[in-house]
């Protein structure tokens, strides 16, 4: 019976001893995750002034006589990682026809309602040289800028216009998104 007893005793004790002594298995993995981040700025594809087109068209005397705005939503859609300038100018001094010219300083372009760009907006009477459109525009992805695009009646009327050959007169112009 001792002999039990300290068999009973000893498995007893076995059994407190391992069951404190007993510890969950585990395993742990560490990883790590980087962003990583390039500075980016993008007139996007869905802007307007990518390969389109802006027509004045005189027809009537009236035409000659008034200011003409052409409004054109979502001409530039940019998106920057940065703030941004955005700046415009004409590829040559005039609209050509054939030989026949009008200075392109009969146009003047500015910021339209609407639109998610923000930033000081410019109204730019349009020139070879780049000119500031937006300046100090926020950050942001896929920001809109609705533009007008103007020839006031004073330019209409004079002989910068009036009195040409008929025809239609082209120029470039052309917007650039600069990164601050």
């Amino acid at each position: 019976m001792k002999k039990q007893l300290i068999i009973a005793t000893l498995a007893l004790g076995a059994i407190v001893f391992g069951t404190n002594n007993a510890q969950a298995q585990n395993s742990t993995a560490t990883t790590t995750v980087n962003i990583i981040l390039a500075d980016v700025i993008s007139i996007d594809n869905g802007s307007v002034a990518i390969g389109g087109e802006v027509a004045f068209n005189y027809v009537t005397a009236e035409d000659y006589n008034t200011s003409t705005t052409v409004n054109v939503p979502n001409s530039l859609i940019v998106t920057s990682t940065k703030n941004f300038d955005v700046k415009v100018k004409a590829d040559g001094a005039n609209f050509t026809n054939g030989t026949n010219v009008i200075p392109v300083n009969v146009l003047t372009i500015k910021a339209a309602t609407g639109g998610t760009m923000a930033g000081t907006q410019n109204s730019v009477v349009l020139s070879t040289t780049d000119q500031v459109l937006i300046a100090n525009a926020p950050l942001g992805s896929a920001l809109k800028l609705n533009l007008d695009y103007e020839i006031p009646a004073a330019k209409s009327s004079s002989p910068d216009i009036l009195g040409k050959p008929a025809g239609t007169y082209t120029q470039t112009v052309t917007y650039t998104a600069t990164a601050l």
